[in-house]
């Protein structure tokens, strides 16, 4: 197990090679939530993720002719990236293996920045298992995402700058999938600040990190896809989670709903962009599972930034839908020229910004002498929705509400 000497070593040598990535308060979330919350940017780090952090800091421990025969790493999309930079930095051919279900985005600059990407089964231990097979059959150091010391070193680097940059630091929120991040960040604390509270999220489409936390032991569950792919593991390593056990005070657990709320409360309240895995800990926050964070100044590590934009669209407009801010109307108007003109001058009067219109005269439910029309509108929220729907039915249109 490594201690805070190797991760002072690790900030010392790559000193220079990373971003020491702000972190900041966020009063869009101290106001909703009533907590003191600072924001550490991962998402601003090299390849968009934490990840190049570890990778670098362990290829720059093998000897050249290890780097010249190659390197092979398991990924669900950072640690490819990560990796490939790293490699690129040391001159070693890499190759990763990643998840056909891999953000486009994440691949894409796997690729970029010079790596072999390999797309195989639906989940990371897919590509892992795929992995550790080309490692075997062509002779490649296979480069693990978190079950490494040297990779955990470099993980915590980032906690020995949260010590430094935040003033009566009470406590630390991050994202765990095979527990490498937690690890890093948690030995660096709790070295130097051991009364800090280090607190561990985990998606509830992959509980295994939780489930072990609390039953003393590693155990294996099967994962789901998730909007946090990056933390979707079926298990948490050994060397990570006996740095979980000494060093983490708790693991809770976040639903993919609570995620995909949560990236959209960082993307319009706080102008963050982060992916599905970094916004865990806002979620954890805002769904009351760290109650205990009450007084306490909390830092909240966004471990990357890398999220698909169709990802992204479709958390938008789910969210703007369940926020009331985008709607649909279903309505009858005459079958006669005019009405719908009618209809959309009620609708604009009212304040409806309209996105859609289907208008039928075949397929629907009116009576034979009306046309249907269904009408998708932006609103400013559930009042504006209910006052739209009051003017529409006192000007005669028999409007209803589509959920």
């Amino acid at each position: 197990m490594i201690g805070l000497p190797e991760i002072e070593a690790a900030r010392a040598e790559l000193r220079g090679s990373v971003v020491e990535t702000p972190c900041l308060p966020c009063r869009a979330l101290a106001d909703d939530l009533g907590l003191d919350v600072w924001l550490k940017y991962e998402n601003l780090q090299l390849t968009g993720s934490f990840k190049v952090r570890g990778a670098l800091h362990k290829l720059r421990s093998l000897p050249e002719d290890v780097l010249a025969r190659g390197i092979v790493a398991a990924s669900a999309g950072n640690h490819a990236q990560g990796v490939a930079y790293a490699a690129r930095e040391t001159g070693a051919p890499a190759t990763v293996v990643m998840p056909l279900t891999a953000p486009l985005v994440k691949i894409a600059n796997t690729e970029r920045l010079g790596a072999r990407a390999v797309l195989h089964g639906e989940t990371f231990d897919d590509a892992y298992a795929e992995a550790c097979r080309l490692a075997a059959s062509e002779g490649l150091t296979f480069i693990h995402p978190f079950e490494d010391e040297r990779v955990i070193a470099g993980q915590g680097t980032i906690g020995l700058e949260l010590v430094e940059q935040v003033p009566e630091l009470g406590a630390v929120v991050v994202p765990v999938g095979g527990g490498g991040l937690i690890s890093g960040i948690a030995t660096a604390v709790k070295a130097l600040r051991p009364e800090v509270k280090v607190y561990g999220v985990v998606t509830e489409a992959a509980p295994a990190s939780a489930e072990s936390f609390r039953t003393g032991s590693v155990v294996e569950r099967p994962s789901q896809r998730s909007v946090a792919d990056g933390i979707a593991v079926k298990k948490p390593g050994e060397l990570t989670f006996a740095h979980i056990r000494r060093s983490v005070d708790d693991l809770v657990t976040v639903s993919e709903e609570q995620i995909r709320k949560a990236l959209f409360r960082l993307l319009e309240g706080c102008k963050t962009l982060a992916e599905g895995a970094a916004a865990v800990g806002v979620a954890a926050l805002a769904s009351g599972r760290l109650p205990e964070l009450a007084g306490r100044r909390v830092a909240v590590v966004l471990s990357g930034g890398n999220i698909d934009v169709q990802l992204l669209s479709r958390i938008i407009d789910l969210s703007l839908v369940q926020s009331h801010r985008l709607v649909r109307f279903r309505t009858g108007v005459p079958d006669r020229p005019g009405s719908l003109a009618e209809l959309l001058k009620v609708i604009a009067a009212g304040g409806g910004n309209v996105v859609r219109v289907q208008h039928d005269r075949v397929f629907k439910h009116t009576g034979f002498w009306e046309a249907e029309v269904e009408i998708t509108l932006e609103t400013r929220g559930p009042e504006h929705v209910t006052d739209l729907h009051r003017t529409l039915r006192e000007r005669g249109f028999h409007a209803e509400v589509l959920h």
